[in-house]
């Protein structure tokens, strides 16, 4: 039952993020707002709404020592997945972008053998090798030309491997903090992390947040900020510690390939794509992807059955 609600999770939380893709790219070809301040007002809004909601819950007193932990962890999940990934997709081409980002499962999967010692099998490797070639002929099969970079090949390769260090840097929260999580309600960790996070990002984004268009805003622009702001950060965050909970770090870093299944879904509906048979089989790889990366043995699983056989052994 515990899985079940950590898939359901990440399956809503990755859901969620595939929609703000279309819908902060409609805020900002206004012009009327940068990406840093859709990133600054996505996380001044979690914060003042986490909060909000912790004023009503039973008080948690945090400690020094994992106070600096939160820190590390809004450095790692917000700032740097967050920050990295805004500067250096205004270096790379958006098609660039989008395939660098289906290196996050590998990222989880190698650092969870590293850190947690987590087994590196074969369903594994054979769930991510599928999920990554779903995603890639999705986003290959999305790419216009227009879409190609025009910047010079130095930026670009900085833009590349600043996006490939936001993978990095998400994967390595999901599996540094894999334990420590459990520790604090949702609430008063993403309290501290965004507030942490805000306080970093607000230098940067300062002077583009005065320089912003509010009032040019259409009701349209504003609802799809809304959404951004509650729904593809408050809301999601919260559901990716209930799967990082109850969830390995690379069966729920699996879930990153449901963002283009989601965007490509939407593409269609707008009218700004076609469904094919490419995309009929880019999404069964994706799922079944993500089913070999369940159906995987834990380290905990891997060292019962061999327990078991041992005693079967001993027993005879």
């Amino acid at each position: 039952m515990q899985k079940l609600k950590g898939h359901g999770a990440m399956l809503c939380a990755n859901t969620m993020w595939g929609l703000m893709s279309p819908l902060a790219k409609l805020v900002m070809l206004g012009g009327l707002v940068t990406p840093l301040v859709v990133t600054d007002l996505r996380v001044f809004g979690a914060m003042v709404l986490f909060w909000i909601v912790s004023f009503f819950r039973k008080p948690e007193h945090v400690g020094h020592k994992d106070l600096a932990k939160l820190f590390v962890a809004s450095l790692l999940a917000i700032v740097f997945n967050q920050g990295c990934f805004i500067f250096g997709v205004g270096l790379t081409s958006p098609a660039d972008a989008s395939i660098i980002t289906t290196s996050m499962p590998l990222w989880a999967m190698v650092l969870a053998a590293i850190f947690l010692k987590e087994p590196i099998t074969g369903k594994k490797v054979l769930g991510i090798a599928f999920g990554a070639t779903g995603a890639l002929l999705l986003i290959m099969g999305s790419s216009h030309a227009g879409t190609s970079s025009t910047v010079s090949g130095d930026k670009s390769i900085w833009g590349d491997l600043l996006v490939l260090m936001a993978q990095l840097s998400y994967a390595l929260y999901l599996v540094l903090f894999k334990n420590f999580v459990g520790k604090y309600s949702v609430f008063t960790l993403m309290k501290w992390m965004f507030t942490y996070a805000f306080i970093c990002l607000l230098p940067f984004s300062y002077n583009d947040l005065l320089a912003a268009g509010w009032a040019g805003l259409s009701l349209m622009e504003i609802g799809s900020l809304a959404f951004i702001v509650v729904g593809s950060t408050f809301l999601c965050y919260i559901l990716v510690v209930v799967g990082q909970k109850n969830l390995r770090p690379t069966v729920a870093g699996m879930y990153n390939y449901v963002q283009p299944v989601v965007a490509c879904i939407v593409a269609i509906c707008w009218g700004m794509d076609s469904f094919n048979w490419v995309k009929g089989v880019s999404i069964l790889l994706i799922f079944g992807g993500v089913y070999l990366v369940t159906m995987s043995r834990s380290r905990a699983e891997l060292e019962a059955h061999e327990a078991s056989v041992k005693g079967t052994e001993d027993n005879r």
